[in-house]
């Protein structure tokens, strides 16, 4: 029953946000059976672009590590604020979330080779967070019941927590500066003067992903309509 119970609960998280997370999960179960090695998951240019090893662009954003506080920690951050994004901000733009996804990857590959990163889930968390931090400003947040602050410092708390754990804080400044281009394009450019929208999400996304709109002048047919059919 509790194993019923769980399965009932994730299937009502919305759509993307259950098949990214769901992803990490097998992924990293894959690799701790030993059916996958970390060498076949990370983003090798090499690789990809002589060898078409072409998974890498992908499954370099799946893997976060072996079991233990850095994985839990990670999906805890994806699972919470990849939600939040899709049920408020993008609730009903599925197209538009998924476009969102697509641009933070493509942009951060190309980052990505500057700095020899082999692994970019850990950006794509710290994006989500990013964009979220700034379309809820005045959002307080309490950050493992220590520190309570404004929501737009929290990508930067993540920062200086990765720093605590010795970890190197150059993954955590790509997710913070593709999700500022984002959230700029997005959010503050279309609304200067003289501004529009740059990131267009392509109408074949939509097509495949958003409800298709009822048509106001569509009338149905007499069978349709509720009440007994006039014969």
């Amino acid at each position: 029953m509790a194993w019923q119970g769980l399965t009932a609960e994730f299937l009502q998280v919305p759509a993307v946000t259950r098949a990214y997370t769901a992803a990490c999960v097998l992924t990293t179960a894959a690799v701790q059976l030993e059916l996958l090695s970390p060498f076949q998951l990370y983003f090798n240019p090499h690789l990809v672009f002589q060898k078409f090893q072409v998974w890498r662009l992908v499954t370099n954003f799946l893997f976060f590590g072996p079991l233990g506080f850095s994985f839990f920690f990670n999906m805890l951050f994806v699972f919470r604020y990849c939600r939040m994004l899709e049920e408020g901000s993008f609730r009903g733009r599925t197209a538009d979330f998924v476009f969102m996804f697509l641009f933070g990857g493509v942009l951060m590959t190309l980052l990505g080779l500057l700095g020899s990163l082999f692994f970019l889930g850990q950006a794509l968390t710290v994006m989500l967070v990013y964009v979220w931090s700034r379309r809820n400003p005045r959002v307080r947040v309490n950050l493992f019941g220590l520190l309570t602050f404004q929501a737009p410092f929290l990508p930067w708390a993540l920062m200086g927590f990765s720093l605590l754990l010795g970890n190197s804080i150059l993954v955590d400044l790509l997710g913070i500066a593709v999700g500022h281009i984002y959230y700029f394009l997005e959010d503050v450019f279309p609304n200067q003067p003289g501004g529009k929208r740059l990131l267009l999400t392509p109408s074949f996304l939509k097509l495949l992903l958003d409800p298709r709109e009822e048509d106001p002048n569509y009338l149905p047919l007499p069978e349709e309509q509720p009440g007994p059919l006039q014969q």
